[in-house]
């Protein structure tokens, strides 16, 4: 919350950490003259484990109308051969957050770090999270804007988020397996009978012990307005290689604050000469769109945006049938479809 130093993050071996404005700096700035802000440390670093600044983050938070908890990992806990076995939050800040939580009052969640961290049961705790990394030096006007509403969040996950360390590696464009699980197959660990046979639970692939799915799926994000997805087509399901495919989107915001939406488009070839991924992110677009406006995104997309390196190494477009998405993350569910035919 006031570490100049660390939100400029790793590699940053000519920063200037007196350029740095804090979260804490710039919400003061901002809010003078009209809300207390107070800040307790809690923690002396990221990974201390001693307990005695809990009391005034507590009173604090006690005596607050919201919380905001700023948490992660130091700039020297990541980058270039700094890996981590565990890569849940250090230190005992999850417990801090837990407790704070036990305040009753509404509370934001930050995060600072330079990898993607496993929070468990953090989310149902908080009202709010704002993944931040480390953001650098205009770390505190950004974060402030977005707290105060002044801007919709309207960033987007370049990564697949794990719920637990196990699942690594995850991302969203894998190569299918023969034994996918899918919502239906899955069976927890705590649903399984005692004595049960061997096979009584199936065959498919994954953890006993933790969903197939990310927490949050790559290209995921929220805003402060209320964006859906109703419709998608393709006026031309059928082209061909060295056409563009023109896709449209129905995207809708019923919230009441406007948004800045990322309107992605993936893809699945369903047969090539060498496997092919579940999806592929092959073309995304930034909207603004104000409350109750419903807009019509159209992407243009090439066929050699579909092309792919074949067994000799060389980038090919293939033609064949091919399922499509639209929405905001790898996790979309407004489908349609189209295939590419060869050029005679």
């Amino acid at each position: 919350a006031s570490e100049p130093y660390e939100q400029l993050g790793t590699w940053i071996f000519d920063g200037d950490q007196a350029l740095s404005r804090t979260p804490v700096q710039s919400l003061r700035e901002r809010l003078r003259g009209r809300v207390d802000v107070r800040h307790a440390r809690g923690l002396e670093t990221t990974r201390s484990r001693d307990r005695d600044g809990f009391d005034e983050a507590l009173h604090l938070a006690h005596a607050s109308d919201v919380v905001v908890a700023i948490v992660g990992e130091e700039s020297i806990l990541s980058g270039e051969a700094h890996c981590r076995s565990d890569i849940g939050l250090p230190g005992a800040q999850a417990e801090l957050v837990k407790e704070l939580a036990g305040a009753g009052k509404p509370l934001i969640l930050v995060v600072m770090a330079g990898r993607p961290l496993v929070l468990g049961d953090l989310p149902g705790h908080v009202q709010a999270i704002v993944y931040a990394w480390h953001p650098g030096s205009m770390a505190g006007p950004a974060l402030t804007d977005i707290l105060l509403g002044e801007v919709s969040p309207s960033g987007r996950l370049p990564v697949s988020m794990p719920r637990t360390g196990g699942q690594i590696p995850i991302y969203y464009a894998h190569k299918n397996t023969g034994r996918p699980p899918t919502p239906e197959t899955f069976v927890h660990i705590d649903e399984i009978d005692a004595g049960a046979p061997q096979l009584s639970i199936g065959n498919t692939s994954f953890h006993l012990d933790v969903e197939p799915s990310p927490a949050w799926p790559f290209g995921f994000g929220l805003g402060y307005g209320d964006v859906r997805y109703r419709a998608v087509s393709c006026p031309t399901p059928e082209l061909r290689i060295g056409e563009n495919l023109e896709v449209i989107a129905e995207v809708t915001n019923h919230g009441p604050y406007p948004a800045d939406e990322v309107v992605q488009v993936y893809v699945r070839d369903l047969v090539g000469s060498v496997t092919r991924p579940v999806r592929e992110l092959v073309a995304f677009r930034r909207v603004h769109i104000e409350p109750g406006e419903v807009t019509h995104v159209t992407f243009h997309i090439p066929s050699d945006d579909l092309a792919f390196h074949g067994r000799d190494m060389k980038r090919r477009v293939e033609p064949g049938r091919y399922h499509l998405w639209v929405g905001g993350s790898a996790a979309a569910t407004l489908q349609t479809e189209f295939e590419l035919i060869a050029d005679e």
